[in-house]
């Protein structure tokens, strides 16, 4: 087993040859214990190569989002988000909210969850999304970064409206948009609505085609206190009850 890399088999053999004489198993049986091992342990290993290459900034789980915080995104909404069939439609979303609303805890438990379910993805922040575009372009290899975004099921850019983008940013951005539609899953948080996108790119002309591939996505507008503050007050609230 060793020496064919059944690490999973080989690390619940023991376990399952106990179990399987305990049960008085048959050999289809017990061969069939240490196959669904082996399967297992590659899965969860795909599974852990998939959230080290997407880059997410935290393990954020849909089961931890607090409804407690008075927020406007319903259970039904996660569910949706959840479901994913979004992402095999080739759908964008938006999660669109002000800042400490929970719009990236969200995205990153859609990637998570993503990831899970054998889908690839892609956590940038635009920041990092615009400063990863320049060094490409200054080291000749701009079209291998714009495939390398092009490839994941899901592309997930965070804080996209807190720095304005020029020309060339915005096309970049609107290529990779171009070799993604209809094929892949882009996800959004941003604190501005699509209307108000123009604002913050330079090229209107660019700014019209970025949102006209963006539109047709599916937009959660999140209203509610920052969660930050809700924590501050908690604290605050156990401090006073000391």
């Amino acid at each position: 087993m060793n020496e064919l890399k059944f690490t999973g088999m080989l690390g619940a053999f023991e376990q399952t040859l106990s179990t399987a004489t305990q049960q008085q198993w048959s050999h289809t049986e017990f061969l069939d214990g240490l196959l669904q091992s082996e399967y297992d342990y590659r899965e969860q290993k795909k599974i852990r190569s998939r959230i080290k290459t997407a880059k997410l900034r935290c393990i954020a789980n849909f089961e931890d989002f607090d409804y407690t915080a008075n927020r406007s995104i319903s259970k039904s909404q996660i569910k949706e988000l959840a479901s994913l069939s979004w992402m095999g439609q080739g759908r964008s979303v938006l999660l669109i909210g002000q800042t400490g609303v929970g719009k990236t805890f969200i995205a990153q438990a859609v990637g998570l969850h993503a990831c899970q379910n054998k889908k690839t993805v892609i956590f940038l922040n635009i920041s990092t999304l615009i400063e990863n575009f320049a060094l490409a372009r200054s080291t000749g290899t701009y079209l291998k970064m714009r495939e390398k975004l092009s490839k994941p099921d899901l592309l997930i850019i965070d804080d996209f409206g807190l720095r304005k983008l020029s020309s060339t940013e915005a096309q970049d951005l609107c290529e990779v948009l171009e070799e993604r539609a209809y094929t892949k899953a882009t996800l959004f948080t941003t604190q501005l609505p699509t209307d108000h996108w123009a604002e913050v790119i330079e090229d209107t002309v660019i700014a019209d085609a970025i949102i006209d591939r963006v539109k047709p996505g599916i937009e959660f507008i999140i209203k509610g206190e920052s969660y930050r503050k809700i924590i501050a007050k908690k604290l605050d609230s156990k401090e006073n009850r000391k």
